[in-house]
C-alpha cells in the first residue's frame, strides 16, 4: 500500500484503487494531492500486476469537489502562482487521460469542477444515482484551459459543454447520463460492487487488446497530423503474434475461459 497525508492507494488482484482522502472537505484537491496522484499512477503504470485503476473518493459523499478553494490565497493568488499550480495539476491530470491501462471513475456523491475535469480524464465513468455534477468556473472568474475543454467536448460535444459552463449549474445524474457524461448510472448500495463486475471483466480479457484499443481511440481524438497511426498498427499486430492470441482461440475451441498472461 502507498498512501500520502490526503492520498490512499491500494491493490486488489489485478486493480489498483486510487482514493482522494479528503473527506472533510468534500474531497477537494490541494496542490501536494496532485502531486500524490501522479506518483501513485506512474506507480501502477510499472506494475504488471495492474490491469486496471479506479478512482474514488473517501467518505461517500464525494467523489472529488475541485480545487480546494481555501488554499488559493496560498496556491493561486497571483497569475505566476496560477501558472505554476496549473503545471502541476496539468501533469497529474494528464497523468490520468495518458494512462496505458483502463481508468474508471467510481462517483458517489458531489463530482465537481476539478472533479468533472479528472473524471473525464478517465476511460469510463460509473455514478450513483444521488451523484452531482457542475463545473462552477464562471461563478469564481476562473479560466478553463483547451485540454481540459476538449476531453470534455469529446464526450459530451459541444453544446452540452458550453452548458455546463455557462450556467455554471448542478446536473443530477441523469442529466449527466443524458449529456454522456457517465456511461452508467447505479443505486448508490449497488456501486462498489457493480465497477467491481466491471474491473473483473476487464482483468479477465486479453491486456494486449485493449492496450490497442484504448491507445488507437486516444489517437482517434488527437488532430489527423498528430496521430501515431503506425504505432497502432504496431500494437494490433503484437495481438496477433502474442501467445495470448493462441490461448484466446484455443480456450474458444475447447469451450473454456481463457487465461491471459499480457504475453
Amino acid at each position: 500500500m502507498t498512501q500520502t497525508d490526503k492520498m490512499l492507494a491500494r491493490k486488489e488482484g489485478g486493480v489498483g484503487i486510487l482514493t482522494f482522502n479528503n473527506p472533510e472537505r468534500h474531497n477537494a484537491v490541494s496542490l501536494e494531492m496532485w502531486e500524490a496522484t501522479k506518483r501513485i499512477l506512474d506507480g501502477f503504470a510499472a506494475d504488471d500486476n495492474v490491469r486496471v485503476v479506479v478512482l474514488t473518493g473517501a467518505g461517500g459523499k464525494a467523489f472529488v469537489s475541485g480545487a480546494d478553494i481555501s488554499k488559493f490565497a496560498s496556491e493561486r493568488a497571483t497569475l505566476d502562482a496560477s501558472r505554476a499550480y496549473n503545471v502541476k495539476s496539468d501533469a497529474a491530470y494528464s497523468s490520468v487521460a495518458d494512462f496505458p491501462k483502463p481508468t474508471i471513475a467510481m462517483i458517489k456523491g458531489y463530482c465537481i469542477g476539478g472533479g468533472v475535469g479528472l473524471a473525464v480524464c478517465c476511460d469510463l465513468r460509473i455514478c450513483s444515482d444521488n451523484s452531482r455534477f457542475a463545473v462552477p468556473a464562471a461563478k469564481l472568474g476562473l479560466g478553463y484551459g483547451y485540454s481540459g475543454l476538449k476531453r470534455l467536448v469529446d464526450i459530451v460535444g459541444a453544446s452540452f459543454a458550453k452548458e455546463i459552463f455557462y450556467t455554471a449549474r448542478q446536473f443530477d445524474a441523469q442529466e449527466a447520463q443524458t449529456m454522456g457524461l457517465v456511461n452508467r448510472v447505479v443505486p448508490g448500495g449497488e456501486l462498489e460492487a457493480y465497477v467491481k463486475s466491471i474491473t473483473d471483466m476487464i482483468c479477465a480479457n486479453a491486456p494486449l487488446t485493449i492496450k490497442a484499443v484504448k491507445f488507437t481511440v486516444g489517437e482517434m481524438l488527437k488532430d489527423e497530423s498528430k496521430r501515431n497511426l503506425a504505432r497502432s498498427v504496431e500494437l494490433v499486430e503484437q495481438c496477433f503474434a502474442s501467445r495470448d492470441y493462441t490461448e484466446g482461440r484455443t480456450a474458444f475451441m475447447e469451450k473454456r475461459k481463457p487465461v491471459f498472461t499480457g504475453s
